[in-house]
Order: structure tokens, then sequence, then C-alpha cells
């Protein structure tokens, strides 16, 4: 296969480019008011997610407004419990609200079948992107990992420390194993299917890895996305995978070397100069701007871009947001971070 001309895939194979490809997580989002208008068109958040021509065009948004180096699918974590028969519904409000799973009987009304069909939308959503983003825009797919999208299928809900899932975990960990072995492979083929239909890089979001302690992010977090990178490699060896091990601290260098990602998403809470001397030598870092400091803007969200840029750019690297953009964030903001970044020459 002919090498990749786009930035953020040199990157993420350790190429020297000379500056650092930029994108952000949610950067299709409430922030920006043309997304307002297309989310109020919808009615409700999965209808945006389940209708192409909708999910397209607010993928296409931030692209055109600012030109990041990388497009993500507008999607959710959720759509795979929504796909394996667990009702979702999106709450204005009160975010995700699920028919919680709290036992091994759960799993039964459960189905892997139902997927290609209840996710055929987000797959043309990616067949039509693949057709419209700019040439040197790359498409990433994702998924949630099976711990963080586990911790929404217990508990019905999100919540500030995933009680409901770890002490199902700790109580009964053989049992909700199963439930983690269901999701890994739910999320293979949701990953396949994204990358089939034109997905070039995909990321893998575990929003919640930093609230298990060791062994059980081992467990739970670690060893199910080495299967998925696994299984994702010997079928598409040339589609790199990011990782992004939210809170887990030093525990993420294990995660880094085992699972074989080709890149590590660093969350807000990582030093830099700790990342470019444990994490950088295994491969393609990416973050790590505080998102509350995109929302400030100014000399201090300059100056944190430039320490970011300055420690990490001369080695593989994406610049990227410690955590999605919130929807306080002023769009201009946005702009002044992308000029920083694509002015700063390495």
């Amino acid at each position: 296969m002919a090498a990749s001309k786009k930035a953020l895939i040199k990157a993420l194979k350790g190429e020297k480019i000379g500056r650092a490809p930029i994108w952000l997580m949610r950067q299709a989002g409430r922030y920006l008011p043309e997304y307002r208008k297309v989310r109020e068109q919808a009615g409700s958040f999965l209808t945006l997610c389940y209708t192409p021509e909708l999910a397209e065009e607010v993928t296409l948004q931030p692209i055109r407004r600012y030109g990041f180096d990388a497009s993500i699918l507008f999607s959710d974590i959720l759509v795979v419990p929504d796909a394996l028969g667990q009702h979702v519904a999106f709450r204005e409000g009160e975010g995700p609200v699920l028919d919680a799973i709290d036992h091994v009987d759960g799993l039964r009304a459960l189905s892997l079948d139902r997927m290609p069909e209840r996710l055929a939308p987000v797959y043309e959503t990616v067949r039509r992107l693949k057709r419209s983003l700019p040439a040197e825009t790359t498409l990433i797919g994702f998924a949630g990992a099976p711990w963080t999208v586990a911790t929404y299928m217990v508990g019905g809900k999100g919540s500030p420390d995933q009680a409901a899932a770890k002490l199902w975990a700790y109580r009964a960990p053989d049992e909700f194993q199963k439930l983690i072995d269901l999701l890994t492979e739910a999320t293979v083929r949701h990953l396949a299917a994204q990358i089939e239909a034109g997905a070039e890089v995909v990321q893998i979001f575990d929003t919640w890895a930093g609230s298990l302690p060791e062994a059980q992010f081992r467990r739970f977090c670690l060893d199910p996305v080495k299967k998925i990178v696994a299984a994702l490699a010997a079928r598409y060896p040339s589609v790199p995978v990011i990782g992004f091990p939210r809170g887990a601290g030093a525990l993420s260098k294990d995660y880094f070397r085992e699972t074989k990602i080709a890149g590590l998403g660093l969350d807000t809470g990582v030093s830099p100069l700790w990342a470019k001397n444990e994490l950088q030598p295994m491969g393609c870092v990416q973050g790590n701007l505080d998102p509350l400091l995109l929302v400030a803007g100014g000399s201090e969200m300059r100056a944190a871009a430039k320490h970011i840029l300055e420690t990490l750019g001369h080695g593989p690297f994406i610049f990227n947001l410690g955590h999605g953009i919130v929807p306080q964030t002023p769009p201009d903001h946005v702009a002044e971070l992308v000029s920083v970044v694509r002015e700063t020459v390495l």
C-alpha cells in the first residue's frame, strides 16, 4: 500500500512532518451555532446519530470552519448497547438513560445479530464522509471501550464513581467478564464495519479507565482493548488505532505497550514532559490541552498550547485536547488555537 500523504496518519506512523496535525475531541458539537440548528432539526440526539445526511453535515461543519487535519465521525459510544438491544435514550438536561443491566440474566436480552441492521445508518454516514471530506483530511471512526460502555449499561446513566459497574466487577468478576466479552466482540465488529465503510483511523474512548485499581484495570480495560486491537490488526494492518484511557496515569505505560495501539491519547492531567520521556518513545501521543483553557482563550491558552507543542512536537505527536470541547467554548477561541498550532514550526 502506498505511503499516506495525510499528516495525521504520518504522525501515527512515526514520520516527521514539520508541524503537528490537529483535531479536537467533540469538534462537532453544541459550541457551534450551525450544529445547534441541525440538532434542533433532528429532534432527538439519537435521530441525529442515525440520520446519515444530518450526521454527515455536523461532522463536516468544523472541517469547513477550521480545516482540521482529521474529521471524526459524529455518533456516540452508546449506539453499541442500543444496537445490542438495550433501551437507550438521551434526555435534555440529563444525558443518556438506559434500562440498567445488573445481573448476567440481563445479557440474555442482548444480541450481536441486531447490530448490522441497527447501525447501518452509521456506516452509511462513514461512506458519505469518505466521499465528501477534503482529500487531505483523515476520517476517524470510533467506539467506546468495553469498560466505559459497561459502566453506562450497568449504571443506567453516567455516574461520578461508576459504582454500579465496579461493584458487579468486584462481587462477581467472572459474571461481569461475560458483559465485557460481549462488548469486546461488539466493538470489534463496530470498528471493522466503520473501516470497511472508509474510516482510515479508529479511536477507542475509555473515558472511565482511571476509576479502576490496577488489577481490574488490567482485566477490564487493558486486556479487552488488546484483543480489539489484535483483531483489527489481523484484518486491517494498515489502519492505526488510537487509545484514550482517560485517567490511567502511570498505568498508561503498560496500556500503550501491551495493547500495541499506534497512538495514545493523553488526558489533561498528564504532564507533557513525563509523556515525552515515558510514553513518546513507544509511539505517537495525542493531546492534551485543558478544554477549559480553550474556553478561557487568550495568553494562558496560547502559552499552554505552545508548551505542549515545544515539549511533544519534536516526536510523533497529534495536537488535541485532554478531553472533549465543552459547549460554552467560543468558536473564535478554537480558530485562535488552530492558528497557534499551524504557526508553530517543529
